[in-house]
């Protein structure tokens, strides 16, 4: 249910967005781009913990770019509004088995792990620096972006089974509901008409906590299986890596304005003047050297 929520909230800034921009003059330089696709999640604990990357992470959103109608720059900025699936796997427990190897005798251990998904919803304020091959047909570009992120839900679970799992229960004391970061990817898009499809990849680099740090919240002592945390990590920043296909809209029919600019020629310069060459005082120099000394 709160996934369908989620998508009928991004349909509703669809709509939106697609009768302000078409109100516009019809040369707006603007896309408006649909994006799905999945990826992985990891957190960065600090003091360090046993974690896994979380894998089928779905991400889906909107991207709106904006082109200079003067191209005083390569490139295109924009905001994306992303709904991302995150989270982490955390060796809570393990078990040891000793052999001995040579004259050592050597420890191995089998964690068992807890899995926490967290749905986000994500707004990159984006840079876009690109390039156009093959007649204005490809689009070749990177990105960079500052990122905030709200958290609207949780759930979480243990994989080997032992504990129950369920829905992950906020609390202020404990838990960050916003938080920050950057981003940076590459892409193409194949330009079809004013329709383009393409493909991009995209790393989120987390400077928030998603947990709040042992100076706020002590310990586990008072929560249930949601936190298998005796102590709140110092520090628990997270980072997505998505892979995302993407369909986009361009609201103009021409074509962005970069394309039909012409680039001046560059002229040969100017062959300099050479007073010597001209004055013969090279040839007149070298006459007067010979004359005096054959004087002496």
């Amino acid at each position: 249910m709160r996934k369908r929520t989620n998508i009928q909230l991004l349909c509703a800034v669809l709509l939106t967005m697609i009768v302000t921009l078409c109100s516009q003059h019809a040369t707006a330089q603007h896309t408006l781009t649909l994006t799905g696709g999945t990826g992985a999640s990891y957190v960065r604990f600090y003091p360090a913990e046993i974690t896994k990357w979380m894998w089928q992470c779905e991400n889906y959103g909107l991207s709106w770019r904006y082109y200079s109608e003067k191209p005083r720059f390569v490139g295109a900025v924009g905001i994306d509004l992303e709904f991302l699936e995150r989270g982490y796997r955390f060796g809570y427990r393990y078990t040891s088995s000793w052999e001995t190897v040579g004259d050592e005798l050597k420890e191995t251990r089998r964690y068992e792990f807890y899995k926490r998904k967290i749905n986000s919803i994500m707004l990159p304020l984006v840079w876009q620096p690109h390039f156009y091959l093959v007649k204005n047909r490809l689009r070749v570009f990177i990105e960079a972006a500052l990122v905030l992120s709200y958290n609207l839900s949780s759930q979480y679970e243990y994989e080997d089974g032992k504990k129950p799992g369920g829905t992950y229960e906020w609390k202020v004391p404990r838990d960050n509901r916003f938080g920050y970061g950057l981003a940076g990817g590459a892409g193409f898009a194949l330009l079809f008409g004013q329709v383009e499809v393409g493909f991009k990849a995209r790393y989120h680099f987390g400077y928030s906590d998603i947990l709040k740090n042992r100076n706020k919240y002590y310990s586990n002592s008072t929560d249930g299986d949601e936190n298998p945390f005796y102590y709140s990590p110092l520090r628990s920043p997270m980072d997505n890596l998505n892979f995302s296909l993407t369909v986009g809209w361009r609201f103009n029919k021409r074509g962005f304005n970069e394309w039909f600019v012409v680039r001046p020629k560059k002229e040969k310069p100017l062959k300099t003047f050479n007073f010597s060459e001209q004055t013969g005082a090279n040839k007149g120099g070298s006459s007067n050297q010979n004359s005096m000394g054959a004087r002496h």
